[in-house]
């Protein structure tokens, strides 16, 4: 029997699943298969918005590039968004369907998994071939019951299944036989061969490590993946600090809340040669020593109150105030747009406690969160400075923002204002998320600042470039002919 579907599933979070999952959904779209990525079940903050107006997990966005195929829902029906350590958003095929605690999802999983097989089928009777990503990892004793996102779907579809882990983290032979020694016999059967990744140094001292493990386990490891340096591909929801800061003329911090979303908004900052941005933790400094910048953005939350919450019990508040006393920039991305209102209310209790919490109060609006979420693609003219530019991004968000007094727009969409900018021009914000994806945002935020900075090269341009490099190393480290003798023959052998 010839299995469509190949799933990856990892010892550990970030062991490597997102990029190998992306390298084999480039390979096989170079050899003409017409390819979908999939994750079953994604826990993420960082979301993207598919064509009809669904959202799914920011790695399908990018595995999706690397297929050369349109988002689709499909790609990734359940979606959690923490709201709480407690409680999340569930989202179905794109879709805001409840918030639930731990508990009651555990017992909503039956609905969830028959969401997760109708996406699969589709896929497989839409696609050639599907490849898949696990969630974490397969040996999480815990919440083995009603599986979707690991064994229980691969079991479900019938499919093999690679095990990846990182060997940076140390470890590396531990995690792979102990993670297999904790599926079950028909799970373990299931599992193809090992994959390695991120290897530093000669790879002849690995090779009696290699031969061991083969031999332990009488499975074979399908490929050792170097080390690759400097590479941008989307991380699923790590924040990390990685640039090189030689040739700075802009410097910009993000204070990181609890409920921080969508990260992925300051790749294309991170990785311009010329700009310092850095992501503040509050146990990195006191509530005197906010590092100087010539910008700060509050980002996206997925709790907005508890998010501006925290930053007051930062003291950031009052350092944003001294920030902007100084000459300083501010910028607000949706729930940061909020934030920087009058007041922030949710009389439903939609992202947790119901209430009325009070903003920065540097911009004249106001904010109600409603049920009703939008989500949609848009092209917008942006306006930060006095020249205009086009530009494209999206929207995620439940709140509605009431303008208290005539204020400058951000940008326009289909003629329409949106966002703020403050009399002083040193405020401003709006929903659009991905904006500086667009060259012509960084050029307007750079005078902005006033600063001007070498054109910008799209970031769309240097993940493409990305995931060529990361299917080029996997093609030549894989053993992709075993991979495709293995689902050639599924269930034969």
């Amino acid at each position: 029997m010839v299995s469509k579907t190949i799933m990856v599933q990892g010892t550990t979070s970030d062991a490597g699943k997102t990029t190998l999952v992306a390298a084999l959904c480039r390979i096989y779209a170079r050899r003409g298969l017409n390819v979908a990525p999939f994750k079953p079940q994604n826990m993420a903050l960082n979301s993207a918005v598919t064509p009809d107006g669904g959202e799914i997990g920011r790695a399908q966005a990018v595995q999706a590039q690397a297929a050369n195929v349109p988002l689709s829902v499909d790609f990734n029906p359940i979606l959690l968004k923490p709201q709480s350590d407690k409680r999340a958003q569930v989202i179905i095929h794109g879709k805001v369907f409840n918030s639930m605690d731990a508990d009651q999802y555990h017992d909503y999983k039956k609905i969830a998994h028959r969401a997760v097989m109708t996406s699969h089928h589709r896929l497989e009777q839409d696609f050639s071939r599907v490849v898949v990503e696990g969630a974490g990892s397969p040996a999480e004793i815990n919440l083995r019951e009603g599986d979707i996102a690991n064994m229980g779907f691969a079991e479900a579809a019938d499919c093999p299944v690679i095990l990846i882990a990182d060997i940076d983290k140390g470890g590396v032979f531990a995690h792979l036989v102990g993670t297999l020694a904790l599926l079950s016999e028909t799970e373990q059967q299931r599992v193809i061969g090992f994959v390695i990744n991120r290897f530093r140094g000669d790879i002849k001292l690995l090779e009696p490590g290699l031969t061991w493990l083969e031999n332990y386990t009488n499975k074979p490891v399908l490929g050792v993946l170097p080390y690759i340096h400097g590479l941008h591909i989307a991380a699923e929801d790590a924040v990390n600090n990685v640039q090189d800061t030689e040739n700075v003329k802009l410097k910009v911090i993000v204070p990181v809340t609890p409920r921080m979303s969508n990260h992925n908004d300051f790749d294309a900052l991170r990785i311009h040669p010329e700009i310092d941005l850095t992501f503040i933790y509050a146990s990195e400094c006191t509530q005197t020593n906010l590092p100087d910048a010539d910008l700060i953005i509050l980002a996206g939350s997925k709790n907005t109150r508890d998010d501006l919450a925290f930053i007051k019990a930062q003291g950031w508040d009052q350092q944003i105030l001294k920030h902007l006393r100084y000459g300083g920039k501010l910028f607000g991305i949706c729930g940061g747009f909020q934030m920087l209102g009058h007041s922030v209310q949710d009389p439903l209790g939609l992202e947790g406690e119901a209430g009325t919490s009070e903003g920065l109060k540097l911009l004249p609006i106001t904010t109600q969160l409603q049920p009703s979420k939008t989500l949609v693609n848009r092209a917008a003219s942006l306006h930060l400075i006095e020249e205009s530019s086009d530009i494209t991004g999206y929207e995620i968000h439940i709140g509605t923002t009431t303008f208290l007094a005539d204020i400058q727009p951000l940008m326009t969409i289909n003629g329409e204002p949106h966002g703020a900018i403050s009399d002083d021009k040193n405020i401003a914000g709006g929903y659009l998320h991905g904006i500086w994806d667009c060259k012509n945002a960084i050029a307007q935020l750079s005078k902005w600042c006033n600063t001007t900075l070498q054109e910008a090269t799209s970031l769309e341009i240097i993940q493409e470039q990305a995931i060529e490099r990361l299917a080029d190393t996997c093609e030549q480290h894989l053993a992709l002919d075993k991979i495709e003798d293995a689902l050639t023959h599924w269930r034969e052998q």
